[in-house]
């Protein structure tokens, strides 16, 4: 079976292509003048795939990222893109979250776009900061996740840079503010596609190092985002940053996450750098295993993106900062290094064919 990796990279999108799911070939690079930090496949046709550019709004392929065109092209629609997803129950309906903060949905695969501006109604969005108290020109407040409700496409959550989440059931015509019990830096979220009441998220710990948050890095909710735990906590104490946490689709049970020491800017200045580990919880995230030790690129460099191919979950593929790669056919237990190296990896995505 052919397999395909969509991965979003400082340098435009890297398509890798594997006939025997082993191995890899860089088969395209495309937008390379600009950073693509996520990318959504159809659910239903992998040679579909949308990329979020951080600057150009949304392009999309329909060859396998062969060829790209922008759908949108001068009409109204995001720009500087910083997640983009696809509605699980209608792959023509398309997400795009941006920086500054906005919300964008298109009903027709990208081709017309338009501007959520309820998510403004809510009074807390405006007092968001990026980064809380160290105003910067560099970055601002930004969507950083949109996840829909796979058996139901009114609800959407989206996470915010640095401002917790909002939460829709009624399709964008009012949210909520998701802030009990979690940190307010959240960079990723996932839902399970067996029971959407339960919630993953993974965080950059910022409200932790702050004493505003109990947990560390990953936080569940078993009751649709209202309430959250912490995950990981005795298992890894001193680990206080995340960004990826993936599910194995066919059994929800097991997931995935990569774990540092401390934020970005600490890490020049610890020897060990981030020292990441790379986690695995065959329990809905009650307790977590380090898989790192049998990972063979042993950098301690963070995981910035992984995957999980749909097609076949066992295997899983980390792309860690700096572009290098490495696969598990065995679910985590065993690892092996990808010959392929590509740019700065944003986001990771399965294409199977």
């Amino acid at each position: 079976m052919t397999s395909t990796l969509y991965l979003g990279t400082n340098k435009g999108v890297a398509v890798l292509r594997s006939e025997d799911g082993r191995q890899w070939e860089l088969a395209n690079q495309a937008l390379q003048s600009w950073a693509v930090p996520m990318v959504a496949v159809h659910p239903d046709a992998p040679n579909r795939v949308y990329a979020g550019t951080r600057g150009d709004g949304v392009w999309t392929s329909e060859d396998f990222g062969a060829t790209w065109k922008k759908p949108s092209y001068g009409h109204r629609g995001p720009g500087k893109c910083r997640c983009v997803a696809v509605d699980p129950s209608d792959a023509n309906t398309v997400y795009a979250g941006t920086e500054p903060i906005d919300l964008f949905v298109s009903h027709d695969a990208a081709a017309t776009w338009g501007r959520m501006d309820s998510i403004w109604n809510v009074p807390w969005v405006e007092e968001v900061d990026y980064p809380p108290g160290r105003p910067t020109n560099a970055i601002e407040p930004h969507v950083r996740d949109i996840a829909v409700d796979p058996s139901d496409p009114n609800t959407v959550f989206i996470g915010l840079q640095v401002g917790y989440m909002l939460k829709t059931t009624t399709g964008g015509a009012s949210w909520q503010v998701l802030n009990r019990g979690l940190d307010a830096d959240v960079h990723s979220i996932t839902i399970d596609p067996s029971d959407p009441s339960r919630v993953w998220i993974a965080t950059g710990g910022d409200y932790y190092r702050a004493g505003l948050a109990e947990g560390r890095a990953l936080y569940r909710s078993q009751n649709g985002g209202r309430d959250w735990e912490p995950m990981a906590m005795e298992e890894f104490p001193d680990r206080e940053y995340s960004v990826p946490i993936v599910v194995n689709p066919k059994n929800p049970r097991v997931l995935y996450s990569s774990l540092a020491s401390g934020p970005p800017s600490s890490w020049a200045k610890n020897p060990d750098g981030p020292s990441a580990l790379v986690i695995r919880s065959n329990d809905g995230g009650t307790s977590w295993e380090d898989l790192t030790p049998a990972v063979p690129i042993q950098t301690r460099q963070l995981a910035q993106a992984m995957a999980v191919n749909g097609a076949d979950p066992d295997t899983v593929v980390l792309a860690f900062r700096g572009g290098r790669l490495c696969q598990s056919h065995d679910g985590g237990d065993s690892w092996e290094a990808l010959d392929v190296e590509v740019g700065n990896v944003e986001d990771m995505k399965f294409g199977a064919a």
